[in-house]
């Protein structure tokens, strides 16, 4: 009788993490940095999965400098090039509300000039969830998964 396996966890190959200003010239550098890291890891400008992770990193980055902004306090981004998928975390500082989660996004209002963010997130990511952090703030995860590379085993 053999002892049952445990539970795998996703290995992190290589990381990447930047704090930026809490400003839409931070949120557009977050995204710059964000496809030419992923460049670097040799996951080429254009591609599906560098397009996926600009547009989280894009809509997380300006819900952060909008929603989550405490003056005098940057956002952070951090990536990860797991087995089998990228991961995208923006954290900021600010506490009270959290935003709605994955089974929680709905749609604006037609007319509704704003909104439509983590809708984008929901859309493109294959995984997400809303995290508290300590001391107050939370942080947004996506995952986008790389195909080419071997499968993700846990579920977030």
């Amino acid at each position: 009788m053999s002892a049952p396996s445990a539970p795998q966890h996703p290995v992190t190959v290589r990381m990447f993490r930047q704090r930026l200003s809490a400003t839409p010239r931070g949120a557009r550098l977050a995204r710059r940095l964000a496809v030419g890291q992923l460049n670097a890891w040799r996951i080429p400008y254009g591609s599906d999965v560098s397009e996926a992770v600009a547009m989280i990193v894009a809509e997380l980055a300006a819900n952060a400098v909008t929603h989550g902004r405490v003056p005098g306090r940057d956002f952070e981004l951090r990536l990860g090039l797991m087995t089998g998928s990228v991961r995208v975390e923006v954290t900021d500082s600010r506490s009270g509300p959290r935003p709605p989660g994955p089974m929680d996004v709905q749609a604006p209002s037609p007319l509704a000039e704003s909104g439509r963010g983590l809708l984008v997130v929901d859309a493109v990511a294959d995984r997400w969830e809303v995290l508290d952090r300590e001391p107050p703030g939370k942080t947004v995860r996506a995952e986008v998964d790389v195909p080419g590379r071997l499968p993700r085993v846990r579920q977030m």
